[in-house]
């Protein structure tokens, strides 16, 4: 039995959109591998989360070999190479999430990053790092402290200075999921970027999700107050043609690398904007019962049974602002593979 339906509907959206556009060999730089195996039975669903919900509902568990047999079925004729980490979030072991994703990575030849926690000691946190094969760090503002009110998270809560310090001396990678509900046009997360692109010059800064700006709104100027840096942005989970279209002109296509954020882009599911906000068009009872999430709307119908996957509406999207910038070739390529390629081999 197939890991997931592959229908008539997705075969016509990856050939006509996708499969042309990619490159032969891709990486995905952003993936979340995990084991049901690796929860943590003390986890109780009332715990503070300080994330959306609607994610966790596409996948139960994401073991490495469902996440090559997804690219199997959605990337025919194609070589992916991912960078693997494990999924955030208390309802998972961090310790178990990284020695599982650590064992993965080497069996697999893939790149990963260690899932940190800021309470580790900057000696804890270099020995599970280090001792792991890990080529730098996902950070998350689920285990900043739970006393601070989710909308006040600051980034350097949960990427405390005495881990940056060890990625720094090491020359590794920080993947850093921004916090705070302006995103990246928050004047905060914009000064604590450049902090840490300033203060530590050997780390390779990866700003996951174009810094979580999926609508117009959350981007404001910061593109242009970031553009002196040298960080490199992920577009994973992000199917904005218009903040594609802003960040190739702004900082441009060398800056860019590609991630799928997999398992959950393999949601059947359109998204539109409205009021600033986004919202997931998915099919009525696809993902049970999503009326209390203002980031999801079901639908019916031949509305529904039109549905692909986000992760073709993410490269269908760059598709069109490449097409809108007159950008192709090696720049396309650089995004998809040489980018990422600098950042992890």
């Amino acid at each position: 039995m197939s890991l997931f339906e592959y229908k008539s509907v997705d075969k016509y959206f990856y050939e006509r959109e996708i499969k042309d556009f990619l490159p032969e060999r891709i990486i995905d730089a952003h993936t979340h591998v995990y084991s049901r195996l690796n929860r943590d039975p003390a986890y109780k669903e009332s715990l503070a989360n300080r994330s959306q919900n609607w994610p966790t509902l596409v996948a139960s568990e994401n073991p490495i070999e469902d996440l090559d047999e997804t690219y199997r079925l959605m990337f025919p004729g194609k070589k992916v190479t991912p960078v693997i980490f494990g999924m955030p979030g208390f309802q998972y072991s961090v310790s178990k999430s990284n020695a599982y994703i650590s064992q993965a990575a080497k069996n697999a030849g893939y790149p990963a990053l260690v899932l940190a926690y800021p309470a580790q000691s900057a000696a804890e946190f270099e020995a599970e790092l280090l001792g792991g094969g890990f080529k730098g760090a996902k950070v998350y503002l689920d285990y900043a402290p739970a006393y601070i009110p989710g909308n006040e998270v600051r980034i350097f809560d949960f990427a405390p200075h005495h881990q940056l310090e060890v990625l720094d001396r090491h020359g590794l990678v920080l993947m850093l999921h921004i916090p705070r509900p302006r995103r990246l046009n928050d004047p905060v997360n914009i000064e604590q970027m450049l902090e840490i692109d300033r203060r530590y010059p050997n780390i390779k800064l990866i700003i996951a999700h174009i810094g979580r700006a999926y609508a117009p709104e959350d981007l404001g100027g910061a593109l242009e107050r970031l553009k002196p840096s040298r960080m490199t942005f992920d577009f994973s989970a992000n199917t904005n043609q218009q903040i594609f279209e802003a960040a190739l002109a702004t900082i441009g296509a060398r800056r860019l690398i590609f991630g799928s954020d997999l398992p959950i882009t393999r949601m059947r599911m359109k998204r539109i904007v409205e009021n600033g906000v986004y919202i997931n068009i998915v099919r009525k009872g696809s993902y049970g019962d999503v009326s209390d999430d203002p980031h999801m709307r079901e639908t019916e119908g031949a509305q529904a049974d039109a549905l692909s996957f986000f992760l073709y509406e993410e490269i269908a999207a760059m598709r069109r602002a490449c097409n809108a910038a007159g950008i192709g070739g090696g720049d396309v390529d650089a995004m998809f593979f040489g980018n990422a390629a600098k950042l992890f081999f």
